[in-house]
């Protein structure tokens, strides 16, 4: 006879061109999923994670999410990280009514019944990195970014933030997913010719520090031309010299250097299970909140359907290590707590701006309008 339990999904790659990222998100839910655990699980029954282990194009998350659903028979799926695999994923769980937990900044202007966004939505990230970049460089910007759904939204949410800025937009400029150094060299080229106050760069994955490198090269200074991102974190900066990082500009709601109890606390027992050179990243952390979320919801469920489930995340709380966020009812998107950061000289992120309290949510921007004043 087989011990009750109850089964979650995991929708991570080792494979995929983020693959190392997704790898810090796979290895924070794990780590939730065993704390769960530990205090009890949901009403006794502990959760039972069974990884999907898609290969690394958009297609295989759907066949994983397929198999998770089908053969399975989980309830509720953690993962994807390119919006390119959640978009195909979403799908899978809105026919079969199961619900995917998603942990990754992305572009916004997206709902779905079945999904729960823990990562930034543009008005949590885009907003305060244009404001930055206006406030310290100036307000010309050359972008760079992959061929696919995430920079192209991005971009035209962060043009029509520096146009409104009375800024401009010099070029846009989209590569291939494992871009040549010619494609890079073409790009600092372009950065030449117009000179902008800073790149603002929508390149993912393994594909980062090949742009830095290709920035290094050229000789750039980021004191006054920075790369500026959404997406570059502690594990691509660990694909670079000092030299290449140096300077750069991030922003999420948190970085691993966050020296608040909870932060630290958190990096700790990361270290403990994982090792104490295994990188952090903001996506892990939402990977990590985003399990107790939905555990702190299954716990006060009506039930274990997935009906009951969503009607108790709506307004679900959290002491993240970001500080406490909670599930938005009208966009199942998440409160959080923007912050900016600066690569050092020792390829440690640097907080230069922070939030005094969490931003909601606003992943359409309706009548959102920057405020220009730094």
């Amino acid at each position: 006879m087989s011990t009750p339990e109850y089964k979650v999904g995991l929708l991570f790659s080792e494979k995929s061109l983020t693959a190392a990222s997704e790898t810090t998100q796979a290895n924070a839910t794990h780590l939730a999923i065993a704390e769960v655990n530990q205090a009890g699980g949901i009403h006794g029954l502990p959760l039972v994670p069974i990884d999907g282990h898609p290969g690394a194009e958009p297609a295989d998350y759907r066949d994983s999410a397929l198999r998770l659903c089908d053969e399975h028979q989980v309830q509720v799926l953690f993962g994807t990280h390119m919006s390119s695999t959640r978009k195909l994923v979403l799908p899978v769980v809105e026919s079969r009514r199961r619900l995917l937990f998603y942990p990754t900044l992305y572009e916004g202007f997206e709902y779905s019944p079945y999904c729960f966004y823990t990562g930034s939505a543009p008005n949590q990230n885009s907003v305060q990195l244009a404001r930055y970049v206006l406030a310290h460089f100036g307000n010309r910007v050359l972008f760079v970014g992959g061929s696919y759904v995430y920079p192209f939204e991005s971009n035209r949410i962060m043009r029509e933030l520096f146009e409104q800025a009375g800024g401009e937009v010099v070029d846009e400029i989209y590569l291939p997913f494992y871009a040549t150094a010619d494609d890079f060299e073409r790009v600092m080229q372009r950065a030449r010719d117009t000179a902008p106050d800073a790149i603002y760069s929508t390149i993912v994955g393994s594909d980062i520090p090949a742009l830095h490198r290709a920035y290094r090269k050229a000789g750039f200074d980021p004191a006054t031309m920075p790369i500026v991102s959404l997406a570059t974190n502690e594990v691509d900066v660990l694909r670079m010299t000092d030299e290449e990082a140096e300077g750069h500009v991030s922003a999420a709601p948190w970085f691993s250097t966050l020296q608040t109890p909870a932060s630290q606390a958190f990096v700790a027992r990361y270290h403990a299970r994982f090792g104490e050179q295994a990188p952090l990243t903001a996506g892990a952390e939402a990977a990590y909140f985003q399990v107790h979320l939905f555990a702190e919801a299954a716990r006060r469920a009506e039930g274990q359907s997935v009906d009951a489930l969503r009607q108790a995340l709506a307004g679900a709380q959290f002491d993240a290590p970001q500080g406490r966020v909670q599930i938005d009812p009208e966009t199942q998107h998440t409160w959080l707590w923007p912050r900016i950061a600066r690569l050092d000289r020792q390829r440690r992120f640097e907080l230069v701006l922070q939030s005094d309290q969490p931003v909601k949510p606003s992943p359409y921007m309706v009548e959102y309008q920057l405020d220009v004043q730094p």
